[in-house]
């Protein structure tokens, strides 16, 4: 067999082993479910809007909580999609990030997954709150939110090597995990079966997470 012929053999059988099952096949000539997957965003993204309007009206009320820096910096929505493979939106609202000091109240879509509230703090916000959260325990345990226990703190997932329920510490170990943590992630899920309830239940959830670092 000539060179040419050899290396032209070896192409065509790489190109064999890139098949599609036929459920993929369907998929790639079906355009009806990508716009349909925009159309979904999109939406979210609506829906982010509308608890990002009803976050500013409702953090009026408490200016100091939400003095600089911490609402210095606008409300943004992030999108990416590609958080462990799926699609996401997250709001941040107030937000303030730098290397040792973070302050965030997180509203995420996470497309197959939830919606969730997240309370983020480091630094000099974790010092200033942590009394005030210790003192929430019976709020963070009556709303079903869950406390970070990864050593990394930037995980979304509410994977047991990621989030612990409130309702499976005490008061006591509750306390210990905040005040020796470096960092404080406490967040609730919303399904997306509660999709046309999902504007007032994330509102609620950030009022309730306010109400618990005053």
């Amino acid at each position: 067999m000539a060179k040419n012929d050899s290396l032209l053999f070896l192409m065509m059988d790489n190109e064999t082993k890139i098949q599609l099952s036929p459920f993929e096949m369907d998929l790639l000539n079906n355009s009806e479910w990508i716009l349909t997957k925009n159309v979904i965003i999109k939406k979210a993204q609506q829906l982010l809007e509308k608890v990002q309007q009803n976050i500013i009206d409702y953090s009026r009320q408490y200016p100091v909580i939400f003095a600089p820096p911490v609402v210095t910096v606008s409300p943004k929505i992030s999108k990416g999609e590609n958080y462990q493979g799926l699609p996401w939106l997250i709001l941040d609202y107030p937000r303030y990030f730098d290397k040792e000091n973070i302050f965030a109240i997180r509203t995420m879509f996470w497309w197959g997954n939830f919606f969730s509230s997240t309370l983020h703090l480091s630094g000099a916000f974790k010092q200033k709150h942590t009394n005030a959260i210790i003192n929430s325990y019976e709020q963070f345990l009556k709303n079903e939110f869950y406390t970070c226990i990864h050593p990394e703190q930037w995980h979304h997932h509410f994977e047991t090597d990621n989030y612990e329920p409130v309702k499976s510490l005490t008061p006591s170990e509750f306390s210990i995990h905040i005040r020796e943590k470096s960092f404080i992630k406490l967040a609730a899920k919303v399904p997306f079966l509660e999709w046309d309830h999902a504007v007032k239940l994330l509102s609620e959830n950030f009022a309730r997470i306010v109400q618990c670092i005053l």
